[in-house]
């Protein structure tokens, strides 16, 4: 079985995986959580390969990895007083936060919605991959759907072979627990799916705030 070059997450590496996001690849590369396939979120070549390689509906949207808050006027419609007290809290972090969209923002990336989920990672490499990028990547778990997703490199490169550009090897994930997702764009928060972050926290930061 053919497999995609394996870099290592080094200066050299993430900056070969830069490049090859802004060029319209795609790619693997670890996060806070587990691996994720990364492309430029404005391609929607990049984003047709993405829904191939796992399986997917191309109407659900994919959540997005930005550098921080400066990315949001370009991605959101509204910021919301209880999405300031959860980013305060919680980004950089397993955290992603469901936002009303931008109407600016092409059909591609939002499918059949009208909100966008982002996410600040704290992961260092991924960090630096973002800073190199110059924006926001995509990070949809780097599995087929309905499988588990990719905890290595060698995993990865297991489940997708020859068919994603590149894979950066992070060292192994030893935490499979997803982001926790939190909607926000209803005015009202609501934890759409639990994950790394308890709902007992997040509870207690919007209590404390009375958002």
């Amino acid at each position: 079985m053919q497999r995609a070059p394996i870099l290592t997450a080094d200066g050299p590496g993430i900056i070969r995986t830069a490049d090859r996001i802004r060029s319209g690849g795609v790619v693997v590369y670890p996060t806070e959580t587990v691996y994720g396939l990364g492309a430029d979120p404005f391609s929607p070549i990049a984003f047709e390969r993405i829904f191939s390689l796992k399986g997917r509906e191309t109407e659900k949207g994919l959540i997005l990895l930005i550098r921080g808050r400066e990315d949001l006027d370009a991605l959101v419609a509204d910021i919301p007083r209880a999405v300031e007290v959860l980013m305060d809290a919680f980004w950089p972090g397993p955290l992603t936060l469901v936002f009303p969209a931008s109407p600016n923002l092409p059909n591609h990336l939002l499918g059949t919605t009208s909100t966008i989920a982002l996410r600040v990672s704290d992961a260092p490499v991924a960090g630096s991959l973002l800073h190199h990028v110059g924006g926001p990547v995509t990070s949809t778990s780097a599995n087929v759907s309905g499988q588990p997703p990719a905890r290595s490199a060698r995993e990865a490169a297991d489940v997708f072979g020859d068919r994603v550009d590149l894979i950066l090897d992070g060292g192994e994930s030893f935490d499979a627990r997803p982001s926790t997702l939190v909607d926000v764009s209803g005015g009202s928060p609501k934890i759409l799916r639990p994950g790394r972050i308890p709902d007992t926290e997040i509870d207690r930061v919007l209590n404390s705030e009375s958002v």
